[in-house]
C-alpha cells in the first residue's frame, strides 16, 4: 500500500528528461571528451569531498601543522592538475557540475 508520501517522493524521483540520448555517436573525438568529462567530473567530485573533509578536521583540531600543510599542498596542485585537464578537453566548470537528478546539482 502506498502512502501519500511514498507517492510525493515516487513522483519527485521520476525523471521528466530522458537522460539516455536517442543515438549515441561514434565519432571518437566526441567519445573521447565525453569520457574526459566524466572522468574530470568524479575527480572534481572526489576533490570537493577531501576538501570538505579536511576542513573539517581542520576545525576539529584532528589534524597537526604538518598534515595541514601537506593537505593544502596536494589539494593545490590537484586543483592545479584540474584545471590543466579542462583546458586541453576544452571544459568549463559548469560541463563538470554533475546533476543528481531532482535531488541537486554538485555544487
Amino acid at each position: 500500500m502506498i502512502s501519500n508520501q511514498d507517492d510525493k517522493l515516487r513522483q519527485s524521483l521520476t525523471f521528466t528528461e530522458s537522460t539516455i540520448p536517442a543515438r549515441i555517436s561514434a565519432d571518437p573525438e566526441v567519445v573521447e571528451n565525453g569520457l574526459a568529462r566524466l572522468v574530470l567530473s568524479i575527480i572534481e567530485l572526489v576533490r570537493r569531498l577531501l576538501e570538505k573533509q579536511a576542513l573539517r578536521r581542520m576545525d576539529a583540531g584532528n589534524l597537526t601543522e604538518e598534515e595541514i600543510e601537506r593537505l593544502g599542498t596536494a589539494l593545490m596542485k590537484l586543483e592545479e592538475k584540474m584545471i590543466e585537464m579542462k583546458k586541453v578537453f576544452g571544459l568549463e566548470d559548469d560541463d563538470l557540475n554533475l546533476s543528481l537528478g531532482p535531488v541537486r546539482t554538485l555544487d
